[in-house]
């Protein structure tokens, strides 16, 4: 049987197992999805589930080199779920982010961007509910139906704003499972804090606060999820403007989890590997890819304290058009419409591994403006795709000091 034929009989057997064993119901007051064990009769019948380890990884390996975006990637997730064996030899093949360019499984929205060349992705905006859609493209172009991967709602608080972010469209409260982080500003708008639900490295230490909790393995059950916490990953800065005077905005972002020798030539930044204790209906949505250990990247560094040097990066400055009299940054086609929102993000002279020309800067994250609700996000190392997005909700909220 030639190869390609094997591996189409295969996931069209596949597809049949994940739908015989997965069985989503609906409630009508929290919509989620809930998942129950695969049907372990369909799974002793079907003759993959007994391939040679050999001959299994020669397969798996052939279906991740496939299939290299989305929607496509569904194939290598549908491996990842048939049996226990299958998704170990799914999770040795498939590389980070970093190293391959691609976005597989949940983890990966939390491990830093690939080196060589950015992801493509966009956001979705929402005016009525006040929420935030990120999908990365499946197509090359501006934007398209895309492959979902976080959202965000935005709530008032008396002296804050928040933006909760989740793996579940639906539903972005810090009581549902799939939450990972928030954005919370200051008062004025010109203050921002990124928190990770997870701890982003070892060693990391949760703010105090009413709303965050001391993980440990004698208060947590195995079988529940662990609390949220609160761990600190970046703080953004946008500089006031008390003139009012027009012109682009100021802003500066500090990584608080990735130390400056990260983009160093041989540096690494942090990367999870897992997410935290998980039950069975937690991640319902993106299911198979808890763990029962909550481990981090050992290769990553600490947590930086206050006294070691951390990535800072800043807004690359415009420059003024005479002809159109307007700012302009070049954005490589990726953004259609001027708006004050539109930033490129680069390294700034204190991180950045030697002095270079400004124009020759790698840019680590790019946002702009193609439509009246729809925005470019493309992000590279070292960052993440969950911390770009934090940073570009930051751009949506209303700033009092700074127009």
């Amino acid at each position: 049987m030639p190869f390609s034929s094997m591996i189409q009989e295969m996931k069209g057997e596949i597809g049949a197992i994940s739908r015989r064993g997965l069985l989503r119901s609906r409630s009508h007051r929290t919509g989620r999805v809930q998942r129950v064990e695969p049907d372990e009769a369909a799974m002793r019948e079907s003759s993959w589930a007994h391939v040679p380890p050999e001959l299994l990884r020669v397969v798996l390996a052939k279906v991740e080199a496939v299939e290299a975006r989305w929607p496509g990637r569904g194939a290598v997730v549908a491996c990842a779920g048939v049996c226990r064996d299958w998704r170990g030899a799914v999770k040795e093949i498939v590389r980070a982010p970093e190293a391959s360019g691609r976005l597989t499984f949940p983890i990966s929205l939390k491990q830093p961007g690939p080196r060589d060349a950015p992801l493509k992705c966009f956001i979705r905006r929402n005016r009525a509910t006040q929420s935030y859609f990120l999908c990365i493209g499946v197509t090359d172009a501006l934007a398209d139906d895309g492959k979902f991967l976080l959202a965000a709602r935005k709530y008032r608080r008396p002296s804050c704003t928040e933006y909760l972010i989740s793996l579940d469209a639906r539903d972005t409260s810090k009581g549902n499972g799939t939450y990972i982080g928030k954005l919370r500003s200051n008062f004025l708008g010109t203050k921002f804090t990124v928190y990770d639900a997870h701890p982003p490295c070892a060693g990391a230490v949760a703010s105090k606060g009413p709303s965050a909790h001391v993980i440990g393995s004698a208060q947590v059950s195995p079988m529940k999820p662990l609390p949220a916490g609160n761990y600190p990953v970046s703080h953004i800065s946008y500089e006031v403007n008390v003139l009012g005077s027009r012109g682009p905005r100021k802003m500066n972002c500090v990584m608080d989890s990735i130390h400056v020798s990260a983009i160093k030539e041989g540096g690494t930044a942090p990367t999870q590997t897992e997410f935290p204790s998980i039950n069975s209906t937690s991640f319902a949505s993106v299911p198979f890819f808890g763990s029962k250990s909550g481990r981090l990247d050992s290769s990553g560094a600490q947590l930086t304290t206050q006294n070691e040097s951390k990535v800072s990066l800043k807004n690359k400055s415009p420059r003024w058009h005479e002809q159109l009299q307007c700012w302009c940054l070049n954005f490589h086609g990726r953004v259609m419409v001027a708006s004050v929102k539109n930033f490129q993000l680069v390294a700034s002279n204190e991180s950045a591994p030697t002095p270079s020309n400004q124009e020759e800067d790698d840019v680590i994250l790019q946002f702009g403006k193609i439509g009246k609700d729809l925005f470019t996000m493309d992000y590279r190392y070292p960052i993440s795709a969950f911390q770009a997005f934090a940073i570009c909700l930051s751009s949506f909220d209303t700033k009092i000091g700074c127009e």
